[in-house]
């Protein structure tokens, strides 16, 4: 809200007439007088377009109730006298801070009007202004009183539970209460916005339809086969391709596209869902990926296709300051960051499951954007085992109530379908088999027609020495192991001649995409020499081909992954990827389940195909024989129905509970010659803000607790600004060039983004 001059005088011919019931006040743009919009008025334009977002999934008078019900609170007294006094209008200071507060006027008004089914309404009313509550404290807030000055609501309208509704858990329910809480969300900022801020929200829309991206993407297939050379692998990409458009047409549902590295999986898989979007009606595309690396890449080829303006990339390493020149479309990507209203999304696998798990306004506002969507879940394999089971859960309620369908993309397809119980009695209630489709046939035999590389496990036991050697008899070779202290250390007795390059996270973002692509153009070149160690960042959806790779032992899905970067194009007649063990190598948490699996497999499966789906089902069984798919036990924090007139819904909780990976990372920001003058600018100033953290974001390097506290101790770092809580190195030599920021206690690398956005 716009903060005008307590001592301004009204001038009445210029401002319009002051409502009984006002809901915001802005300066006319001549700035000689006031606008005003009354209580009645935004409650009715938020209450249409509530209506038209829940509509969606078959709630339309749901949200119609919602907009009309969510701000009658500011009828009250205090409120009035509030806004009034903060934008200037003299005579109206007798508010107090709790006086001011407003929603949960319109949660005890929906108990009143709809008592049976309230919870779907009160959750979202009493937490528009602030957050989800868990129960107690809900509950708390709806003993409060409707001060006398409210007006009678005249509802007429009628509520009851939507047949698509009927039988669902208490899980469940609260899925939907996120999702009429977004509708709620939304409209009213929209609205508000578009009364406070019309400059702003005429910026918003106006995209590319589905059937006019569809037309792009067959263009661009069309110029990329032309020009393409024929090649069994081009052959086989296209193949890929004619299957997808053959499978676009089934209904809203699962489905499954396991195709081999390097059989054209990304563009095949937008190709399918434009196309089943097209046959279903469904509004948009959102890819969710769990590499940066590949987020990257991905949302640069789409933006290629189908320009900027129409994808969104949305993770904490895009910053879009550095988007684009122009400011207006700057400021049209960070409007859509907040709902994602466009029509291809680029996403994390962390921020889209943990939003649908999420209290917060600003999580769950995108969330009635995903309804009727198609979702392309990539590197599947990659989510996270104990959370299995409650982002199963909720995608089967997306499917079933919110009109969405989910593409599943990747070369190691997890087992996702039928019921798994482990050893430990943990319980994975998977996908229906018959709600699951897979779009390339099982007769295709792809794994053979894409055969590219032989995998040899090691037998015996290496040290950091012999690894180093085997590489160095080798001119382009790639090594991938699990944790940073391991890369450096093969990186350090690597011959030095040629390129040589080491990956991890001990290097901030813009330095690993950097390395990245002085790999890609090296192997275009005639460069004699190139070995790479590196971490698993580069183990999926990077676009790089090698002839020879090493791979330290890990689970079979991220061995196969691996085996993606060697012979990808089909230079060679065939590639070869060695497995290897090291003497200090760590078998702690995931990674040792993975591991034993994988032991287990080699067991089982000593004269088989390691790189045929038979084997890779093979393999997640033994997998899911230790697994824990709901560690947390988010699902048991549900109770009852809403047809009790109580959900005993514990949202702040399950938010915490929901977090993919674990928040012990502290961001240090490294000081080079790229940030050093706006890191003075910032000391100077004394203050930072968001667009600054963004930038300063591309720099940053994760590291764990005690490694900071050290650095610490060290004064090898320092805060920025006093209590801010973002600290830098003090010098550039605390950065190595090669192999990235310096101290000790060098740690396992995680595969997923930390995504602290």
């Amino acid at each position: 809200m716009m903060k005008l001059n307590h001592q301004a005088t009204i001038d009445m011919d210029s401002t319009s007439a002051i409502p009984k019931y006002i809901s915001h006040i802005k300066e006319r743009e001549t700035k000689e007088g006031y606008v005003f919009q009354s209580n009645d008025e935004h409650c009715m334009d938020v209450a249409k377009l509530a209506e038209q977002f829940a509509s969606e999934f078959g709630m339309g008078n749901w949200g119609y109730i919602l907009g009309l019900l969510h701000d009658k609170g500011k009828e009250k007294k205090e409120f009035q006298e509030y806004i009034q006094d903060v934008n200037g209008i003299p005579g109206h200071k007798h508010w107090t801070q709790m006086g001011k507060a407003h929603s949960y006027v319109g949660a005890i008004l929906a108990k009143q009007l709809f008592p049976s089914v309230y919870p779907m309404l009160s959750y979202p009313i009493m937490g528009h202004h602030s957050e989800l509550d868990d129960y107690y404290n809900f509950q708390k807030k709806m003993s409060g009183v409707i001060p006398d000055e409210v007006t009678h609501c005249n509802i007429t309208t009628s509520l009851s539970i939507p047949g698509s509704l009927r039988g669902l858990s208490a899980f469940d329910y609260g899925t939907v209460i996120r999702m009429l809480f977004s509708c709620l969300k939304d409209a009213d900022n929209l609205c508000t916005e578009k009364f406070m801020r019309p400059e702003k929200y005429i910026l918003r829309g106006n995209k590319m339809s589905i059937p006019e991206m569809l037309d792009k993407l067959e263009r661009h297939l069309q110029t990329l086969n032309e020009k393409s050379v024929v090649s069994d692998v081009n052959t086989i990409r296209k193949r890929v391709q004619d299957i997808c458009r053959l499978e676009s047409n089934g209904k809203k549902g699962f489905y499954g596209l396991t195709v081999p590295t390097g059989g054209g999986k990304t563009l095949s898989s937008i190709l399918w869902a434009l196309l089943h979007a097209k046959r279903n009606h469904q509004k948009r595309i959102i890819i969710a990926i769990p590499y940066t690396s590949i987020i990257v890449q991905t949302a640069s080829i789409l933006k290629e296709i189908f320009g900027e303006e129409n994808v969104l990339e949305h993770h904490c390493n895009f910053n879009v300051e550095d988007a684009t020149d122009d400011e207006e479309e700057r400021e049209k990507i960070a409007l859509a960051t907040e709902n994602w209203d466009y029509p291809i999304i680029v996403t994390t696998n962390v921020r889209l499951f943990e939003s649908m798990f999420s209290n917060k306004r600003s999580d769950c506002r995108k969330l009635h954007n995903i309804a009727n969507s198609v979702i392309i879940l990539d590197e599947v394999q990659a989510l996270p085992i104990g959370f299995l089971q409650p982002i199963i859960s909720t995608l089967k309620l997306y499917k079933q109530v919110f009109g969405v369908s989910v593409l599943f993309t990747t070369a190691s397809q997890p087992i996702l379908c039928g019921q798994h119980v482990s050893w430990g009695l943990s319980k994975l209630n998977g996908i229906d088999e018959k709600d699951w489709h897979e779009i390339i046939p099982a007769d295709e035999k792809l794994h053979d027609k894409l055969r590219r590389v032989e995998i040899h496990a090691d037998k015996e036991v290496s040290t950091y020495d012999d690894i180093a050697n085997r590489m160095a008899e080798h001119s382009r070779v790639l090594c991938i192991v699990n944790s940073r202290k391991d890369a450096q250390e093969i990186f350090k007795k690597l011959p030095k001649e040629g390129l040589r390059i080491h990956l991890s996270r001990l290097m901030y973002p813009e330095h690993v995409s950097s390395k990245i692509e002085e790999i890609k153009k090296a192997l275009k070149s005639d460069c004699p020499i190139i070995r790479v160690v590196s971490t698993q960042l580069v183990e999926a959806g990077v676009d790089i081909d090698f002839p020879v790779v090493f791979r330290q032992e890990a689970g079979l899905d991220s061995i196969l992954q691996a085996a993606g970067r060697c012979n990808r194009e089909g230079k060679i007649e065939i590639g070869n990827t060695y497995v290897f063990k090291l003497h200090e190598q760590s078998s702690k948490g995931s990674l040792g389940k993975a591991i034993a699996a994988y032991h287990q497999f080699k067991i089982e499966w000593k004269h088989y195909d390691w790189l045929s789906p038979v084997a890779m089902n093979r393999y997640f069984r033994n997998l899911y024989a230790t697994a824990t798919f709901d560690k947390n036990k988010i699902e048991k924090d549900c109770k009852n129905s809403p047809n009790a007139g109580c959900l005993t819904f514990d949202f702040e909780t399950i938010h915490k509970k929901f977090k993919m990976i674990a928040d012990d990372g502290i961001g240090v920001v490294v000081l080079n010659s790229d940030n050093k003058d706006l890191i003075q600018e910032v000391k100077t100033i004394g203050v930072i803000d968001y667009r600054t953290i963004k930038h300063l974001g591309k720099y940053t390097v994760n590291i764990r607790e005690r490694d900071f506290e050290q650095l610490k101790k060290d004064h090898s770092i320092e805060e920025i600004v006093k209590m801010s809580g973002i600290y830098c190195t003090q010098k550039e030599n605390q950065y190595d060039p090669d192999i990235g920021l310096l101290f000790k206690n060098l740690y396992l690398e995680e595969t997923y983004i930390i995504d602290n956005n």
